[in-house]
């Protein structure tokens, strides 16, 4: 599956992250197949820049955006902003089996 996500660049405790269209299986910083934009959430307001011709192009061909880019591309305009799905995280204070 082709999945659209953040790739975080920038410096330590200094994020700032490129849209790309990736597999799902390819590690988050790892490799990609094409940059669709660029977003940075340290600025006032903070900066999103989205090529939406490619953008809409790759989702018309069935790339699923991450929880994180389907709200900022909402933001956009470029998809409906839906449910926000269940994670598959533990809640932060359960640990093992309780024993």
């Amino acid at each position: 599956m082709v999945r659209i996500r953040l790739r975080r660049m920038g410096a330590k405790k200094q994020p700032a992250y490129r849209f790309v269209v990736a597999d799902a299986r390819a590690p988050r910083d790892g490799r990609f197949i094409e940059i669709l934009g660029h977003y940075n959430p340290r600025t006032e307001p903070r900066t999103v820049v989205v090529d939406e011709e490619k953008a809409r192009a790759w989702l018309a061909k069935g790339a699923q955006p991450s929880v994180t880019v389907r709200r900022l591309f909402a933001e956009k305009g470029l998809v409906e902003r839906g449910p926000i799905p269940e994670t598959k995280r533990k809640p932060k204070g359960a640990k093992g089996d309780g024993s």
